[in-house]
């Protein structure tokens, strides 16, 4: 294919990851309007959980499924915990205890398990697809991030736009007070909203996790990217963050291969710059209006 079709499929490759971390922010941002940067602390957490399970003989997808439950579960405790007693503030105090949970995530995933770099076992094998005769840089692990992320996108878009669920996570998170009077359990959406994104986080640990070596922050970077993949595509737009992620991984890839690894992040940075000074809303968000 040559080295650009190569670059493209390995932008193609990382970017659906971190299309997977935007859609968390995105999902999360939808349903309490809250930007958890924690997000990438409790998906390596939850990843070296499916890796203690595997050391303990638990089946691949067994230990696969228990991590995304347990992200599920650490999501809803951190609504309960931590974000709900802050209704009613500032909207930077959750911001800034999310900040704080990520320092201690991480810090308690160092005193666990170690801050030593390990691997973690992929689902599919990570060679690269053999098409008449060439190999491609693009493995079926790839191809089981690809297909995962794609359905991962439809199911949260299907969510929003054509559920009842959907509506009310973002009627709570649009105006509590307004979806209480509507009759709107707001609490509990809001806990759900919470668990859900940190299930996608998790999921998204775990995508990531065999094609880099797991330690205590290895999903900040990806979170970084996944971050700008997310406000690139607009935080209220799953689309977006598909596209967002989608565009952030070939730049990166492109710029790594052309230009090399120490320019990478100033190539993302540089596209989610000029994405943002022509539509601030992002590629697909709306304009928001504000009263005056």
């Amino acid at each position: 294919m040559g080295f650009f079709g190569d670059l493209t499929l390995i932008g193609v490759a990382n970017g659906m990851v971190y299309a997977a971390v935007a859609l968390s922010l995105v999902l999360i941002w939808r349903a309490t309007h809250v930007i958890n940067f924690a997000q990438g602390a409790l998906a390596t957490f939850t990843t070296y959980i499916a890796v203690s399970l595997l050391d303990r003989s638990v089946g691949y997808w067994g230990a696969f499924a228990l991590a995304l439950l347990a992200g599920f579960i650490f999501g809803a405790l951190i609504e309960r915990l931590f974000i709900r007693p802050l209704t009613g503030r500032s909207e930077l105090h959750p911001v800034v205890v999310t900040i704080g949970l990520l320092i201690l995530l991480e810090a308690v995933a160092g005193a666990i398990w170690g801050g030593g770099e390990r691997g973690f076992q992929p689902a599919f094998s990570l060679s690269g697809i053999i098409i008449h005769g060439t190999r491609l840089d693009f493995s079926h692990f790839d191809l089981f991030v690809l297909i995962a992320v794609l359905a991962l996108s439809v199911a949260i878009l299907a969510l929003f736009r054509y559920t009842d669920l959907g509506l009310r996570m973002r009627a709570a998170a649009l105006d509590r007070d307004v979806a209480r009077l509507l009759g709107v359990r707001v609490a509990p959406l809001l806990t759900l909203g919470w668990a859900l994104a940190s299930l996608i986080g998790a999921l998204a640990g775990l995508l990531v996790a065999p094609t880099v070596l797991l330690a205590p922050n290895n999903m900040d970077s990806v979170l970084v990217f996944g971050f700008a993949a997310a406000v690139m595509g607009g935080l209220e737009s799953p689309f977006g963050a598909l596209v967002g992620g989608l565009t952030t991984g070939l730049a990166i890839s492109y710029v790594t291969g052309y230009l090399g690894s120490s320019l990478a992040t100033v190539g993302a940075t540089a596209i989610l710059i000029v994405v943002l000074t022509v539509r601030p809303e992002g590629i697909f968000g709306r304009p928001a209006a504000r009263r005056v």
